[in-house]
């Protein structure tokens, strides 16, 4: 994984292209630029509405590793998801 900053309080801003890849380049995941640029690069930039989709994807990405307890859930092993679901089922049922 990338370095991440040490203030987790802190939200980059990404008003503007530039500014969510460089978001990307210090909260993202290593691959998270790369593919930013590859979605774009497939995308009818007329389109206004795919393109929006794709940024606010990529800008709930950085979102969730900015927020403690988004980088905790993503944490989170499947076993431990599934078991959590499976107490609230049988606690609703």
């Amino acid at each position: 994984m990338s370095a991440q900053p040490e203030h987790h309080d802190v939200v980059p801003s990404m008003r503007t292209l530039a500014e969510l890849r460089a978001a990307l380049q210090s909260w993202g995941f290593p691959t998270d630029p790369a593919e930013l640029e590859r979605e774009l690069a497939d995308a009818d930039l007329d389109d206004l509405t795919q393109v929006r989709e794709i940024t606010q994807a990529y800008r709930h990405r950085v979102l969730l590793r900015v927020d403690g307890a988004g980088l905790a859930a993503l944490a989170r092993s499947t076993e431990d998801v599934v078991a959590e679901l499976r107490r609230k089922m049988e606690a609703t049922g």
